[in-house]
């Protein structure tokens, strides 16, 4: 069976990384999804046809169900049924403490962090299920480290976004495995990537367990093994990739 791989916020960070190894990995065909920034998803799918697989960059707001229906029709179309999916799209803020929230604030977040993700997962599944006349499939999704430390005093919020991945994660893996479909998780810990603010990699990593941040390649390495055969007993399972944190 053709791999298919669709990765949400795929132009940038943990999601480029995970297109750029899957296509390094053998992978038939790859979906890059991004927002806005057309340019950078156009270098990664050209980095993914250069290790020789199929790839194309789609336009979707993930937050906006028409987006997600048309993003994987598109793939329909143009690369063939889904196999794999990555839900790696997400925002950070607002950065507070919870007694000067705004409701107003958090309603990106929870779009963005859960109910989009929910979303993705439900077109995936109406794909892969084999109640549904598909062949089965792997998920994964992306926590946080943020889920079980909390983030109090900056981003109680972003945390508790997270921690719904984590009852997502395990309540769907055990809806849907006896359907061909594994769900697991992967929750990275401060990685060097552009969605940190400025300064926080500098001034985190050398307090950290391991005396530094991670890479998006260490993160994406654990989402490829959840996504592959070697995993194939695998369920309803969460990696930290934080480096004991």
């Amino acid at each position: 069976m053709a791999r298919v791989l669709i990765v949400t916020g795929g132009s940038r960070g943990l999601g480029a990384a995970t297109c750029i190894g899957a296509a390094k990995q053998g992978y038939d065909a790859i979906c890059v999804n991004y927002v806005s920034n057309k340019s950078r998803a156009d270098e990664v799918v050209a980095a993914c046809e250069k290790a020789g697989a199929r790839a194309i960059a789609v336009q979707a707001d993930i937050s906006l169900e028409g987006d997600v229906v048309r993003l994987f029709e598109t793939v329909d179309k143009e690369l063939g049924t889904v196999t794999h999916l990555v839900n790696s799209a997400g925002i950070v803020g607002p950065y507070a403490r919870v007694d000067e929230l705004k409701a107003n604030d958090l309603a990106p977040l929870w779009a963005l962090n859960i109910t989009a993700m929910l979303i993705c997962c439900r077109e995936a599944i109406k794909r892969m299920s084999t109640i549904h006349g598909g062949k089965g499939g792997a998920i994964v999704n992306l926590s946080s480290a943020a889920s079980h430390i909390g983030g109090a005093g900056v981003n109680v919020p972003y945390a508790a976004s997270k921690g719904a991945v984590d009852s997502l994660n395990w309540g769907l893996a055990q809806e849907v495995v006896a359907e061909g479909i594994r769900v697991n998780s992967v929750s990275p810990g401060v990685i060097d990537t552009e969605i940190q603010p400025a300064g926080r990699v500098e001034q985190v990593g050398p307090n950290l367990p391991m005396k530094r941040v991670g890479q998006a390649e260490e993160v994406a390495n654990a989402i490829l093994f959840l996504l592959s055969d070697g995993a194939s007993y695998v369920a309803g399972t969460k990696i930290n990739v934080s480096g004991a944190r």
